[in-house]
């Protein structure tokens, strides 16, 4: 080919991309946002749900364990709370922390097989007692239970990871979790690089600010007692309001009657909610959980700020959203078409077995740790924080989805077995008659503030939703 032909093909060329160039450019289709937010499993997709999993030895084979192990394996997924950890202390540099959610909560690497056995396909990992052991307790845990085949959330080795959703496929779609904890150790909060500053190991925390409620006049005396005290020694909150007192740590606010209130940290709130939507955009079902103690163990009512976060949490894409913590349980709500369990209490709750106790608790409690076993303090401590049947009554949730929404929810009274002998207590068994009857009748009392009503038929609590409106299908 001659020079000059050449040259009048690169002309040609250039003109055609010069010409391209300057055509309008289509723009990108337009997002979809309320399609990637929608729930897409199959219809029939069931979901069991429980609450805290304290486990220290191996439950499958206890006898009359089978017919509660039955529901949790005959559901498309199942959930539960992991709380603690499953290490072998002859093998792990892992310690007792100076820093513990209460007690050292511990269980041999043998829990995490056996939680599978039971069904368990996804767990939560985010609550006050992932750092018990410190860090190399937190991930030999991790390994048991990658090991068992558990997909598990909510701790990392950043926060990045710690808030990011890990993924369970089953047949009839992929399950998202997000596992986050509002309770939680200060030292176990994990953090993102700056800088040269690495990262921090640790949870998926939510932090919250909380306020105890006075009256007015009182609100002025503790102004007046923070006012009075030695000069430079208190420093009010630079963003402190005319009706709030920050006083030694605590912060009040005037108010009408007695309470607490909690804000959220708008950081997390905006990750965690940004963690939510980008798992839903890569799955067909999104499990949103909380490990929350708040207002504390004695509410039978969530904290303020648990009803606009589950809200806030199921607008971002949660199908699901199952609170834990206070290890009763509390009520069951229905927004938008998607469950919301405030708490489910205690499914596994082996505190009668917890050993070795660390020296500190000894110390605390004033009881001579080279007279005394650990099955002594064990049951010490149990009779003085859990010394009711309460915290041995609670419920398998089983969902079932259909057309985008729970068209029903079966709850399965249980019962831990609070009057039996500490070695057998705190495994579940499906409940007595009269105690599943109790069970539900307090869940149906618990959930009417949030308009749901719990029927109870053959023993079983059944929550039939009504069919979506023309306006919800809209939303």
């Amino acid at each position: 080919m001659g020079r000059g032909r050449v040259l009048g093909l690169l002309i040609s060329v250039g003109a055609a991309v010069v010409a391209a160039q300057q055509q309008p450019q289509q723009p990108p289709a337009p997002r979809d946002a309320q399609r990637e937010l929608a729930m897409s499993v199959a219809d029939g997709f069931t979901l069991a749900t429980v609450g805290d999993n304290i486990i220290a030895r191996p439950v499958s084979q206890t006898p009359g364990f089978a017919p509660v192990g039955k529901i949790i394996r005959d559901a498309d997924a199942a959930f539960g709370n992991f709380e603690g950890t499953a290490i072998d202390l002859t093998r792990t540099p892992a310690v007792p922390q100076a820093e513990f959610g209460g007690v050292w909560i511990i269980g041999t690497p043998a829990v995490a097989s056996d939680l599978k056995a039971i069904g368990f396909d996804v767990m939560s990992r985010a609550n006050n007692h992932a750092t018990d052991w410190g860090l190399e307790g937190m991930r030999q845990t991790s390994r048991a239970l990658d090991e068992a085949g558990i997909v598990h959330a909510g701790v990392g080795e950043h926060r990045a990871a710690a808030r990011a959703a890990r993924y369970f496929d089953t047949d009839k779609g992929r399950v998202a979790l997000i596992s986050m904890a509002s309770t939680f150790t200060p030292l176990s909060r994990s953090a993102p690089p700056a800088g040269q500053a690495p990262g921090r190991p640790g949870l998926n925390a939510l932090r919250t600010t909380r306020y105890a409620f006075v009256t007015p006049d009182e609100l002025k005396a503790l102004r007046k007692i923070r006012e009075e005290q030695p000069a430079g020694s208190v420093r009010p909150p630079e963003k402190e309001t005319p009706d709030e007192v920050d006083l030694f740590g605590v912060r009040y606010r005037a108010a009408d009657h007695r309470g607490f209130s909690y804000t959220m940290d708008p950081v997390d709130e905006r990750e965690i909610l940004k963690s939510i939507r980008a798992a839903k955009q890569v799955s067909d079902f999104v499990i949103v959980t909380i490990h929350a103690h708040e207002p504390g163990n004695w509410s039978q009512t969530p904290a303020d700020f648990l009803p606009p976060l589950a809200h806030e949490a199921i607008d971002a894409g949660a199908d699901a959203f199952v609170g834990h913590g206070p290890h009763q349980v509390r009520g069951v709500e229905i927004y938008k078409g998607k469950p919301i369990f405030y708490s489910l209490g205690n499914f596994i709750f082996q505190l009668d077995l917890l050993e070795p106790v660390a020296s500190d608790l000894y110390e605390q409690y004033k009881m001579d740790g080279a007279a005394a076993t650990d099955a002594e303090f064990d049951a010490m401590w149990n009779r003085v924080t859990f010394g009711s049947d309460v915290w041995y009554q609670s419920v398998v949730a089983t969902s079932r989805f259909e057309k985008g929404r729970v068209a029903e929810i079966r709850l399965h009274p249980i019962d831990l077995s609070y009057t039996a002998r500490g070695a057998d207590r705190g495994v579940p068994k499906l409940a007595a008659a009269d105690v599943g009857r109790t069970i539900l009748e307090r869940l149906q009392r618990l959930s009417q503030p949030f308009g749901t009503r719990i029927a109870i038929e053959q023993g079983v609590g059944i929550i039939r939703p009504p069919a979506a409106s023309s306006s919800d299908a809209a939303k």
